[in-house]
């Protein structure tokens, strides 16, 4: 099929049932929610319709929060325990049930369940890594200072240890740096540092460093034209909630920001399922709120489609919720007054259908069953329609961590993300600069100039070129000053003042303990 006869089956029924629920691959980039208390199929559906992209050759990422996903990779089976009851529901809407497999991608950001997947800290960017740590606004403040003297002072910001030393760089010369960008205080960079060990702590730091996530990767297609399932292992991550919620981001803002327009495509580039959707929205300011709106809106021309699930549509903000077109509503519940406020206002979001009342039979749909409105020809929604649930032709739940092993070394990336890479970067230059001139003090050799290419190893076209012989306030150094003037100490930059309290911290006991707790034991790691 082509054109807006291409579609998913989503499912159907009988006697009190609308007709059989599809989605039009042409309009699956417009974004879409899945809703609905908890035990009332949210998975089986989110499974359902990533087999459905998979097989017409669009490629998926999705999360499993709860491990039970992780079987999509294997084709169900007779012997599985829901087997007649499947069979049952297939010969009911008229479905010919054919197990299959989809092929899988298995991602883990700690790389115990999967591929690790790493991002830098440079690319995720001081808005995200801010709300990651939950940051306040002089600590944000302080943050994008970090970030600009990495880009100024040429030093690459990959990981969790060159933050941490830029840190140290920033609040060894808070008064210098503070005169040209803003005040820097001692307890924001304090309180940045403890977030920082914290997300230590809960394993976060194996999410900053290389080799980082290439998109093309999460965009494969088999040879037989079906697309890969990006399955991400998020039963540990989940512990960690604001991490997940910022990992999700950010790879959402890295397919925004890379990505070519593409206009309206026959079928998506990638659908993306953001589950557990309330954590990204919850607390979170109104800048952030404002980026993922953007995202949402803009990214559908990039050919990606973005699908949340979460429990109950209220969870994603109004400006969001109207932009997702293609809805599958299982039960919600009305115990409450502001359950049965929260009912009313998820129907009053459909189209009606003069058969039945919408509230009432999102009140009322059972485990399997749901509420489902797609997008029609002209991407007008449809009318809202009861609709059995189609089963799942994948196997139903998780997978033997034998199994999962054995389908992880058969996978394409197979030790392309396996082992972690440490460039060249801020903490190693920083460092750099402190021994050198420590054997300078020592009357060794004289330190180099700050900034130097030849000395910083910088890579060509990494970033760009040292500003050689400026100072932080902005004026000229010693080097080129004018000869009238009194001639200055070359120790007077704010490098190599750093570069001297460093050094003198690493030779005495109170700046072991910095080292241990700011940079966390590792020189004792690299040696």
């Amino acid at each position: 099929m082509s054109g807006e006869e291409a579609a998913i089956f989503v499912g159907g029924g009988g006697e009190g049932y609308g007709a059989a629920q599809r989605l039009l691959l042409k309009y699956g980039n417009r974004h879409g929610l899945i809703a609905g208390a908890t035990g009332t199929g949210k998975t089986v559906t989110l499974q359902v319709l990533a087999e459905g992209f998979s097989a017409a050759g669009v490629p998926v990422f999705l999360s499993d929060i709860k491990g039970d996903l992780a079987g999509i990779g294997m084709a169900g089976s007779p012997s599985h325990k829901l087997h007649e009851a499947f069979s049952r529901r297939a010969a009911t809407i008229g479905l010919d049930l054919q197990y299959a497999a989809c092929p899988v991608t298995y991602w883990d950001l700690y790389g115990q369940q999967g591929h690790p997947i790493r991002a830098t800290v440079s690319e995720m960017g001081p808005l995200l890594l801010a709300r990651l740590l939950d940051l306040t606004e002089p600590q944000e403040g302080v943050l994008n200072i970090a970030f600009r003297l990495a880009d100024e002072e040429a030093l690459p910001l990959l990981d969790l240890k060159d933050l941490q030393a830029m840190l140290v760089f920033i609040a060894e010369n808070a008064s210098a740096i503070s005169t040209r960008y803003g005040l820097v205080s001692e307890s924001s960079i304090g309180a940045i540092q403890r977030r920082l060990l914290v997300l230590e702590n809960e394993g976060g730091a194996g999410l900053f460093g290389e080799p980082a996530l290439q998109l093309a990767d999460l965009m494969q297609v088999d040879p037989d034209g079906r697309g890969r399932v990006n399955l991400l292992a998020a039963d540990r991550l989940m512990q960690s909630p604001r991490l997940y919620a910022t990992f999700l981001l950010w790879l959402l803002s890295e397919l925004f920001e890379e990505l070519p327009e593409v206009g309206d495509p026959d079928k998506p580039k990638l659908v993306f399922f953001f589950d557990e959707a309330h954590l990204l929205f919850n607390d979170a300011p109104k800048a952030l709120v404002a980026k993922v709106e953007q995202v949402a809106r803009l990214i559908r021309s990039k050919g990606v489609g973005i699908y949340f699930i979460t429990q109950d549509p209220t969870d994603v903000p109004d400006t969001i919720l109207g932009q997702l077109g293609n809805r599958v509503q299982h039960a919600l519940r009305a115990f409450t007054a502001r359950d049965q406020q929260d009912l009313r206002r998820a129907s009053e979001t459909y189209r009606p259908n003069p058969r039945f009342g919408i509230a009432d039979a999102i009140r009322d749909v059972g485990t399997g069953e749901a509420v489902t409105s797609f997008l029609e020809a002209k991407g007008v929604p449809g009318i809202a329609e009861r609709t059995l649930i189609r089963p799942p032709s994948s196997q139903l739940g998780p997978i033997d961590p034998a199994l999962r092993a054995q389908l992880i070394a058969a996978s394409p990336l197979r030790g392309k993300y396996d082992t972690p890479m440490d460039r060249d970067s801020a903490y190693e230059r920083l460092r750099a600069r402190a021994e050198a001139s420590a054997r300078a003090a020592e009357g060794q050799q004289p330190p180099p100039v700050p900034g130097h290419a030849d000395d910083l190893r910088i890579d060509p076209g990494e970033m760009r070129e040292f500003n050689r012989g400026r100072r932080f306030d902005g004026s000229a150094s010693r080097k080129t000053e004018p000869a009238k003037h009194a001639p200055r100490r070359q120790s007077d930059s704010v490098s190599d003042a750093f570069a001297k309290s460093f050094a003198r911290q690493l030779g005495n006991k109170a700046g072991q303990a910095i080292v241990r707790g700011v940079l966390g034991s590792l020189f004792g790691s690299r040696r």
